[in-house]
Order: C-alpha cells, then structure tokens, then sequence
C-alpha cells in the first residue's frame, strides 16, 4: 500500500493512539481473576523450580513477588510511553505538555485499574501498587524527556559566537 494511500485511509489520531489502547487492554486483562497471584504463582513454580530444583517455598515467594511488582512498574513504563505517542500524534519532538498529559493519563488509569481489581474476587486493590505504577510511569516520563534531550540538534555555534573561526566578530 502506498504512504499516500495508507495515510488517506486510516486517521492520523488512530495511527497515533491504538498501540496505547491495545496497551490499556493489556494491562485491564492483566487485572483480572486469571492474572491473580495464585495462578501467576502456579505457572511461575514450574519454570522457577525447574531452573532451581533447591529453591525453599518462602524463597518462591520472594521471587513471585518480586516479579509479579515488577510486572506493575513496567506495564505502565510502556503504558506512558504509548499514551506520549499518542498525544504528541504526528508532531515531533519533547514538550512538557504532552509528557505531562501522558503521567497523568497513565497515574489515573493505574488508580482505575485498582479500583477494578477491587471487584475482582480473587484480587484486592493496593494504593501501593497504584504507587509503584506510577513511579513506572514517571519514569517513563524521565526517559522520555533524556532521550529527547540528547537527542535535539546540536547548533554549530554558541549564541553570540561566529560560525566562521577564520572571520572576524562583528562589533
């Protein structure tokens, strides 16, 4: 399909937003009964036991929740990426603006998500995950901001500084 073509057909904002909303889908499907600590921790044993047949059940555990911790700071590290994506659209660049709009989308989904996982039965809602969640997503937000930084086009020349070394400064 040509570029031209492609871009008639599908709309900028559905280009721009659907991996953060497959995202969301994700992570909503992630929050639900399947998901839940004791089937994680099932699947888990298999392979953690299988690579360390010697490993004590209370350091099982630590490791299930390590990971399953883990899981929550790196969802929402993609997740407010995504929504950036999103927002910025087909423009280019850093702007506080949109990194701003994409750590609050990401914090409130979190928020969300707990409330969600409130009503599941085999899950409880932890305003502490919502808090991990939301460092992911703050950091997300920092390497955003980093990788745009180091990234902007380095001028030739300082602001009052002559590109030409072999010309004389203007008075």
């Amino acid at each position: 399909m040509q570029p031209r073509l492609h871009k008639l057909l599908i709309p900028a904002w559905l280009r721009a937003w659907w991996p953060a909303v497959v995202w969301a889908g994700v992570i909503f499907t992630l929050s639900t009964d399947s998901f839940s600590s004791e089937h994680t921790a099932t699947i888990l044993s298999f392979f953690v036991k299988w690579l360390f047949p010697h490993l004590s059940e209370e350091q099982f555990h630590f490791i299930h929740h390590i990971i399953r911790k883990s899981a929550h700071f790196t969802e929402y590290f993609i997740f407010c990426i995504l929504i950036y994506r999103g927002v910025r659209g087909d423009r280019k660049g850093w702007r506080w603006t949109w990194g701003i709009a994409a750590l609050s989308v990401a914090a409130g989904y979190s928020i969300m998500d707990e409330i969600h996982q409130a009503f599941v039965v085999s899950r409880t809602a932890s305003p502490y995950d919502s808090l991990l969640d939301s460092i992911g997503a703050f950091f997300a937000f920092a390497a955003l901001w980093l990788w745009f930084r180091l990234r902007r086009p380095k001028s030739d020349s300082l602001p009052g500084q002559v590109s030409d070394p072999t010309s004389a400064p203007s008075l």
